[in-house]
């Protein structure tokens, strides 16, 4: 994109970002914490304490974690003491999480459609099966 004199200006895009589970469910719990994007101070035992207890994690984890979702530009960390943080989740966050319902919301209207088709395919494959056993049947029985 051009500016004013021809200067070029860079326009920032955000690519999807792959992030792993843990990290995932560490925005999660710092949604939940920052409801309206305002900054907000967390303690990293209450981040730790939130977790499901297959995802206990340390605090190094936790703090590699939260430098980890900064870096992407899905939370702003505006100070960091020891084990406390003000943090605040970036409207990518936000998106990323919103994207993630929806992808699992179509995820299980497309499976349902899928079980479904799969009945039925289930269905007729028997009866043929059925009916070509029953005709063989019949010709060794006939000869």
């Amino acid at each position: 994109m051009r500016g004013q004199k021809g200067i070029i200006l860079k326009q920032k895009t955000k690519t999807k970002s792959m992030i792993d589970t843990k990290s995932k469910l560490v925005l999660k719990i710092l949604k939940n914490e920052c409801k309206d994007g305002s900054y907000k101070i967390i303690e990293i035992a209450d981040i730790i304490s939130s977790l499901p207890r297959h995802y206990k994690m340390d605090s190094d984890t936790i703090k590699n974690i939260l430098n980890y979702l900064e870096r992407q530009d899905l939370i702003s960390i505006k100070y960091d003491d020891d084990d406390v943080y003000c943090v605040a989740i970036m409207p990518y966050g936000f998106e990323i999480i919103e994207n993630e319902k929806n992808l699992s919301k179509r995820s299980f209207t497309v499976e349902k459609k899928n079980n479904f088709m799969m009945i039925i395919l289930t269905f007729f494959s028997s009866l043929i099966g059925t009916i070509l056993g029953i005709i063989i049947c019949y010709l060794i029985i006939k000869m």
